[in-house]
């Protein structure tokens, strides 16, 4: 299938291309999207089996690539969370036509929370796997050494080791401060959808405690919790991606 661009237009970094992907766009029911992970892109294991699964059901599926990530434009070390939150509702206004079902994944988990209280009448319903909420704040400062601190605020621009990157990830002093306009886990977040989180508890990059506040935290009162005892961070295992696709069959037919 091939890349197909949409333009988002930006003062700040000119008009950006935002590379994505859409199946069976006119089939009849919920269409669902897939929102990756930091530095992830729309070719990776869970996105390509969600791909195969939605080609199987004739469902509408599209999945795309966040600002700076994959084959879309822009400089990833520009990108902030005020900016990426406005990738998601972009895809949902050009290319989405009726609700979704928004699958987030990690980072892009916190992303599709923000677009659901952005486009509460796209977005039916959320499955969020491992979703990285306040990640700026929670996993990155609070984690980092008093050392990485000042070297990231004296010098803009800091390489987090991650086994995800070999070369670490680039975290901007931009990034981290203007995540702080972002962060949720501190109030209630008012949606009034069926949420469904799915969360390894040998997850070395989120911990699993992070998507137990997150529950408590939304006022849904259809929230489902699921931990895997023996999950990983990516839970791109097949019986994992079993996990996710039973999770989003049950949803949809909740939904149809």
């Amino acid at each position: 299938m091939s890349v197909q661009f949409l333009t988002r237009e930006e003062p700040d970094f000119g008009p950006q291309k935002i590379a994505y992907q859409q199946q069976d766009p006119e089939a009849s029911g919920l269409g669902v999207v897939f929102c990756g992970g930091f530095r992830s892109d729309m070719t990776g294991t869970k996105a390509q089996a969600l791909a195969q699964w939605a080609s199987a059901r004739a469902t509408p599926f599209t999945r795309f690539d966040y600002f700076g990530h994959g084959a879309s434009t822009g400089a990833f070390t520009d990108g902030t969370m005020s900016y990426w939150r406005g990738d998601i509702p972009h895809v949902l206004d050009a290319v989405c036509a009726g609700p979704q079902i928004l699958v987030g994944s990690s980072f892009g988990g916190w992303l599709s929370l923000m677009a659901a209280l952005q486009r509460p009448e796209k977005v039916a319903g959320l499955v969020l796997i491992a979703p990285a909420v306040d990640m700026t704040e929670r996993l990155m400062w609070d984690r980092f050494s008093d050392k990485a601190r000042e070297k990231l605020m004296r010098e803009g621009l800091i390489y987090d080791p991650s086994e995800y990157d070999p070369e670490g990830y680039p975290i901007s002093k931009a990034l981290i401060e203007d995540g702080r306009q972002h962060l949720m886990l501190a109030q209630k977040i008012e949606l009034d959808i069926p949420i469904r989180i799915l969360h390894g508890q040998k997850d070395d990059a989120v911990p699993w405690q992070l998507s137990l506040e997150l529950a408590e935290q939304l006022t849904s009162q259809d929230v489902e919790l699921q931990f895997l005892k023996d999950g990983d961070h990516r839970l791109s295992e097949p019986a994992q991606i079993d996990k996710i696709l039973a999770m989003l069959e049950a949803l949809l037919d909740q939904k149809s």
